[in-house]
């Protein structure tokens, strides 16, 4: 026998868990028994692809036992198993659950964090909400040693070999004094069926009641040993919507989704003709936890004429619905397929485009309060979307939002279109990553004073790569403001004139800047700024932003314009201004002030603020 350290997280979350008072302790049952569900259908696979354990008598089933004079609860299944490895692997170690994140998401509401429970791949231990000693006792299939793993949820295990005849895994749980209301029968079958009804195989309950015999002076009162089934062991996806309600759908996606909360939207297909297979899909309401990890867990589980396949594969769907839980059941793969043929199965890249296309639908027709939920939780990861799947980009399209800079909230493509010239058919946006700075750039001022609409995008590790790859929406081309010329109403010969004009200012800042600007020329785009800084736009490392982007790489400095604002006062008077250093001083200023304005930092800070100093100076 081995005693062993839990992890330290796992520490911190048994002694949340042991002493925490959470208001929805139930749910430690519904997560044991949907582990249980997934241990039957992985050795159900392998019952009917598998020679070696191929079988006419075996049937799946979830066991649980209620012991009032024990004060124990007992959950078990014969399903696959677990050896030494895999126990101290799932039980001791959370190597992909996010327990990091999960602590961190804490809020102390008792009830809102009882809801993070399972998001985190935590569920087994919240047994220790009720539990004063837990003991696993486990046999894999195909393996002849079994192994208990037991724990007081204290900080340490350990694991022994022992004696279990069939394969499967049996949870005893000792529950604490003041936690026996699941002991009692209807009790705890009420939870079963909340949570459980719609697990795909029987759900047994065992407990004694007392029974009496004969009548009056006869009469004898004795405890009865009783087994009955307490759920409806029915694939919910396999009925007809008809048949089922909206709590069916709920309750079953709590066990699925390992979610206390209600989905945000679920839709529940059937296809029928050269291919079958039903699909059900969930949106969750709150984006899981590990949405932008690389090891994040796949929510859809596939199944093949209702036998388990796989649910780890992240191939389902495409990458950026990785949010979506819920399943996939086909009648047209072959009960063996593997891994590899899944992945270049014709089958399933039909059934992939018909789900992703089903689903995208599905969250365009949300409205109102669901639709501002959606675009809270997953805006970021369908603009994702646009890079990478072009056969939906129009749907795509439909669905992201953007700030604006004269409406409220966020606005879609399609709003903004709707408001826009119609003739010229342009879509104008500004990327930076702070909004605040966007909204104050000098770069806007020429269309407020047009009164145009311009998208703030403020998420520029997304925005600054996604958004030159979209085009146009619907016929309107998107035009980024830093690289176009700003509305004005001035002729070209006017423009012309004002160049000419201030040639000699703008070849003597240019003079000064040197290479640190590509060129140096009036503008006509500002209104209250001195200046303002633009991309040169055929410059070819403008356009080859987002590569270096996709590549992780830093992108290289792209040249710069700087335009001077030619009605502005200091302009004016530094077109005369003799006096050289001050003159020099003025031109970084110009250039550095215009760049702090959009978010860029001066290339020498420390020059920027003696030259400010300076100037402070000699006006006082």
């Amino acid at each position: 026998m081995a005693k062993h350290q839990f992890q330290t997280e796992i520490g911190q979350l048994l002694k949340l868990m042991t002493h925490s008072l959470y208001s929805n302790k139930e749910i430690f049952i519904r997560e044991l028994v949907s582990n249980s569900s997934d241990a039957l259908d992985k050795f159900n696979y392998l019952s009917l692809t598998d020679d070696t354990f191929k079988s006419d008598d075996w049937s799946g089933k979830v066991f649980i036992k209620l012991d009032k004079e024990d004060n124990s609860l007992t959950i078990g299944d014969n399903g696959i198993g677990m050896n030494e490895q895999d126990l101290m692997d799932h039980l001791g170690t959370i190597a992909k659950s996010g327990t990091k994140a999960f602590m961190e998401n804490l809020t102390g509401d008792a009830k809102k964090d009882s809801n993070l429970i399972g998001q985190f791949g935590v569920g087994f231990y919240s047994v220790f909400m009720v539990a004063d000693q837990v003991d696993v006792i486990s046999k894999k299939a195909g393996e002849d040693q079994a192994y208990m793993f037991s724990t007081d949820g204290t900080g340490e295990y350990e694991v022994k070999p022992v004696t279990k005849e069939a394969h499967g895994t049996v949870i005893y749980i000792k529950l604490k004094d003041d936690e026996k209301e699941f002991l009692d029968k209807w009790r705890t079958q009420e939870i079963v069926k909340k949570y459980s009804n719609h697990i795909a195989y029987p759900i047994m309950m065992n407990y004694s009641e007392e029974e009496t015999e004969g009548e009056g002076d006869d009469a004898v009162t004795k405890m009865v040993n009783k087994t009955e089934q307490v759920n409806a062991a029915t694939a919910l996806w396999t009925l007809s919507k008809t048949e089922l309600k909206k709590e069916d759908y709920v309750e079953f996606y709590k066990t699925i989704g390992h979610d206390s909360e209600e989905p945000l939207a679920y839709l529940h297909n059937r296809v029928e003709g050269a291919q079958e297979f039903t699909t059900l899909f969930y949106i969750p309401k709150t984006a899981p936890m590990d949405m932008y990890r690389q090891d994040y867990t796949p929510g859809v589980k596939l199944y093949v004429k209702r036998v388990f396949i796989t649910d780890d594969d992240k191939e389902l769907l495409p990458p950026y619905l990785r949010f979506v839980k819920g399943i996939i059941d086909s009648e047209d793969l072959p009960l063996n397929v593997s891994r590899e043929l899944l992945q270049e199965n014709k089958i399933l890249a039909n059934i992939k485009q018909n789900a992703t296309k089903k689903i995208l639908q599905a969250i365009k027709k949300l409205k109102d309060d669901e639709a501002e939920t959606f675009v809270t939780q997953y805006n970021r990861i369908m603009k994702e979307g646009i890079y990478i799947d072009n056969v939906n980009k129009e749907l795509l399209l439909d669905i992201v939002k953007y700030k604006s800079s004269t409406e409220d909230g966020l606005v879609s493509f399609e709003s903004y279109v709707s408001r826009g010239d119609s003739e010229k058919k342009e879509i104008y946006y500004i990327t930076g990553e702070d909004e605040k700075v966007l909204r104050n750039s000098p770069l806007l001022e020429a269309y407020k004073k047009a009164n145009i609409e311009v998208l703030i995008m403020d998420d520029k590790e997304v925005d600054s790569i996604v958004t030159p790859m979209i085009g146009t929406y619907k016929e309107w081309a998107l035009k980024d403001i830093t690289a176009i010329d700003a509305p004005d109403s001035k002729t070209e010969e006017e423009k012309e004139e004002v160049a000419k004009e201030f040639k000699s200012l703008t070849d003597k800042i240019k003079e000064v800047l040197g290479e640190e600007v590509k060129e140096v020329k009036t503008s006509t785009r500002l209104t209250s700024s001195p200046s303002c800084v633009i991309k040169d736009a055929s410059d070819p490392m403008a356009g080859m932003a987002a590569m270096f982007a996709q590549m992780g790489q830093e992108m290289p400095e792209a040249a710069l314009i700087l335009e001077i604002n030619p009605d502005h006062e200091m302009i004016k008077k530094l077109d005369n201004l003799e006096d050289k250093a001050l003159f020099n001083d003025l031109s970084w200023i110009l250039l550095d002030s215009a760049k702090l304005s959009e978010g860029i930092e001066p290339k020498d800070k420390g020059a920027f603020a003696s030259r400010v100093a300076s100037l402070a100076t000699k006006v006082l």
